[in-house]
């Protein structure tokens, strides 16, 4: 197979990632950083920042429904609200593999939104079980985290002790995120000699499918 020109910088990824976590309006307010050199589709673009701005809204949401004095229909709101940012995040995942998919050349073009969609590998490829689409979602988590612990390093209602353990685990975190970055960068590589392919990976996920969920549908059943 002839390497496929493609452009993907799995660095830029994490970058963005931190460009977006110092916004002091994000995640609620969306919109495209107009610093962005214009290096990502739109296409990509606009489903990587919606899966990010889902995990930073699922990141505030889960501290808030672990909240131990707030009222009952608070919490019930919060979990209402980490569902939807969930599937959405989730469907942000598969636009991502679809376009790169569709760029690499690694699906057929005519199947590529439906349920099964048709891989192109070719004879010999060895399957990533993981997607490039997941891979970026577990960037965008791990940037989440570490924007987190950074701020546990700068505390000064703790003691040097605490600050010392945050300090270890931020360093713990940025090798966990360089060595995703780096796998990630590679897989690119495979996919595009060759030797490597992923797949879309459908969720289908049940709870928010009033037709699936089982408690859903005998509640609307009881009437």
């Amino acid at each position: 197979m002839t390497p496929r020109t493609f452009s993907f910088d799995a660095d830029a990824v994490a970058q963005l990632h931190d460009r977006y976590n110092q916004h002091t309006d994000w995640p609620n307010v969306v919109a495209l950083d107009p610093t962005n050199p214009g290096a990502w589709a739109p296409d990509f673009l606009a489903a990587m920042l919606d899966n990010h701005r889902c995990n930073a809204r699922l990141w505030c949401e889960e501290d808030l429904a672990r909240r131990q004095r707030a009222p009952d229909a608070e919490i019930v709101a919060n979990k209402r609200a980490i569902d939807a940012f969930n599937q959405a995040r989730n469907n942000a995942i598969e636009r991502m593999d679809e376009f790169l998919l569709l760029t690499l050349g690694l699906v057929d073009p005519a199947s590529v939104t439906q349920p099964q969609a048709v891989s192109r590998a070719p004879a010999g490829a060895r399957l990533n079980s993981e997607t490039v689409g997941s891979m970026v979602d577990r960037v965008s988590i791990l940037s989440l985290k570490i924007k987190a612990m950074a701020e546990q390093t700068q505390r000064s209602d703790v003691d040097d002790h605490h600050r010392a353990d945050a300090t270890a685990k931020l360093a713990r975190l940025n090798e966990q995120r360089q060595d995703l970055c780096d796998c990630m960068r590679q897989l690119i590589a495979d996919c595009q000699t060759g030797s490597s392919y992923f797949k879309v990976y459908r969720q289908f996920k049940m709870y928010n499918d009033p037709n699936y969920n089982l408690a859903l549908v005998r509640e609307r059943n009881a009437g």
